[in-house]
């Protein structure tokens, strides 16, 4: 039961220590986020429809 609470203890210390992004930054990370994925996903749908059609060529 001592562990549990050390641990427990040295947890709330080193949240103490976290500096928490404001409410700006978490805005801007998360559009920043959502960006990337739209474009990835973009890019992996054209790569996907160009290897189709490349399949598509050769089998036939």
């Amino acid at each position: 039961m001592e562990k549990l609470k050390k641990f427990i203890q040295e947890v709330k210390e080193e949240l103490r220590k976290v500096v928490w992004p404001t409410k700006n930054e978490t805005i801007q990370i998360t559009l920043v986020v959502v960006v990337m994925v739209i474009l990835v996903s973009a890019f992996l749908g054209v790569v996907d429809v160009a290897l189709s059609k490349i399949v598509k060529m050769i089998v036939g």
